[in-house]
């Protein structure tokens, strides 16, 4: 069975991101002329352990949290584009003849990939996507092949459909956050062609650093690292439960030891894993700089965490808002989309797949 990640869809629909601390949801529309509005978009938190490692633990706990999204986001539209954790996906690239018609190109995909994926092609779905030529010349193209265990893709379907929605796309977690990214572009000189861009996602307990040239992945990692460090310090310092933890973070009221006993050092610490990140990729291709640095995530936006890394790693840092070139619905409050904005790239993508040609 294939799974529609390269399938262009038409029908209206939002992104949804399933990650290990919250469901998010973005639904975006047509503002004519090529450019794109911001309808509406809702976060929910995840109870704790509902989510843990890409992996839906708790079907029911995962669907109701879904279905309050989903409430929150007052829309009418059911279709919904999803993506796997991109630790979920086997992806590789192989070079077939030019020309193949689709069930001759279905027949050698499958070839190939019962050499390379580790499971029975039965609990596998399995797509492609054709490239382009390849670079040995015309007679050849290149084929992008995706593949994800079977139960990974009917557990988003299913926490879906419990909640009354209809899963129409799925991706890959990467790929939709490429395609948040591309929508920044324009923020760099010359839009960031030829220059090394590390997008630096920090997660609740995940830390994923992917570096893009030419919207191409050269290089990726994932650290152990993530906000919910900041949560235990608060947590340790000032004898709170992880909601207050979490709740204090967002919205202030901690006393004013906070920032020098609690902040500074986390914001350190996440600065020196950014280093750290950024050296792995220098030793390890043959580039040895980065032009910029994009923060993604839930802790991206603390406050003063981008000059932090800027003053550590010598490297223009900017906080991420892929909605800055859209125009934004009144139902919108533009200050707390910023915010949350960072938190929302793969939400963004995939609600981009609403316009796929």
């Amino acid at each position: 069975m294939r799974f529609d990640i390269f399938k262009p869809k038409a029908p209206p629909l939002f992104g949804m991101d399933i990650s290990s601390s919250a469901v998010k949801m973005v639904e975006l529309a047509d503002a004519g002329k090529g450019s794109r509005r911001v309808e509406r978009y809702a976060i929910e938190p995840l109870p704790k352990d509902a989510v843990v490692d890409g992996n839906i633990d708790n079907l029911d706990a995962v669907s109701e949290t879904v279905r309050r999204a989903w409430k929150k986001l007052a829309t009418r539209t059911k279709n919904v584009a999803l993506a796997l954790p991109t630790a979920a996906v086997i992806t590789k690239k192989i070079i077939v003849p030019a020309g193949l018609r689709e069930e001759e190109l279905e027949v050698q995909v499958e070839g190939e990939a019962n050499q390379y994926i580790p499971f029975a092609l039965d609990e596998v779905n399995l797509d492609f996507q054709v490239v382009g030529p390849a670079p040995s010349g015309p007679e050849e193209v290149e084929i992008l092949i995706a593949a994800s265990r079977k139960e990974k893709v009917e557990d988003r379907v299913a926490v879906a459909e419990a909640a009354g929605l209809k899963a129409t796309v799925m991706d890959v977690e990467s790929y939709a956050m490429q395609t948040a990214f591309e929508l920044m572009t324009s923020q760099f000189p010359n839009d960031g062609r030829d220059q090394n861009v590390a997008v630096v996602d920090i997660g609740a307990s995940i830390m994923n650093i992917t570096v893009l040239r030419n919207d191409q992945a050269v290089y990726t990692r994932e650290q152990a690292f993530g906000g919910n460090q900041l949560n235990q310090d608060i947590m340790r310092q000032y004898g709170l439960s992880p909601e207050e933890a979490e709740n204090a973070k967002k919205s202030g009221g901690l006393p004013d030891s906070y920032e020098a006993e609690v902040l500074r050092p986390f914001l350190e610490n996440a600065a020196l894993e950014i280093q750290r990140a950024s050296q792995f990729f220098f030793t390890s291709t043959q580039y040895n700089s980065l032009e910029h640095i994009v923060l993604t995530g839930g802790s991206a936006t603390l406050p003063g965490l981008d000059d932090m890394v800027t003053s550590r790693t010598r490297v223009n840092t900017v906080v991420a808002n892929p909605f800055a070139n859209m125009s934004i619905s009144p139902r919108i409050q533009l200050k707390k989309l910023i915010a949350d904005a960072p938190a929302l790239m793969i939400a963004c993508g995939l609600a981009m797949r609403r316009f796929d040609e």
